[in-house]
């Protein structure tokens, strides 16, 4: 196998990823407290046993509106969520 195959290469960097968080930044989710949301979750996970495992991503509108703020872990959608919800689902993960 050679190191420059790109299947080889995402194997590697799959073994050592860290947890994706999608948190919606569209209008309703801000106006639902997104942004304090993200600035809590940041600051929660920045603690062991979760520092360094978890990678968040700013997203536009997710189409969930009524159901905000919304924030994507691994495979779950979080809706009308806490810190404290998506920390659980992070354990779970």
């Amino acid at each position: 196998m050679r190191i420059d195959d790109a299947g080889y290469i995402r194997r590697v960097i799959m073994k050592h990823s860290r947890q994706l968080l999608f948190v919606c930044h569209g209008s309703d989710c801000k106006k639902a407290g997104a942004k304090k949301l993200h600035k809590e979750l940041k600051f929660n996970t920045d603690e062991a046993p979760l520092k360094g495992s978890c990678k968040f991503i700013k997203t536009k509108c997710m189409d969930m509106c009524k159901t905000a703020p919304n924030v994507i872990v691994g495979d779950h959608f979080c809706k009308k969520t806490t810190p404290q919800k998506v920390l659980e689902q992070l354990k779970k993960s």
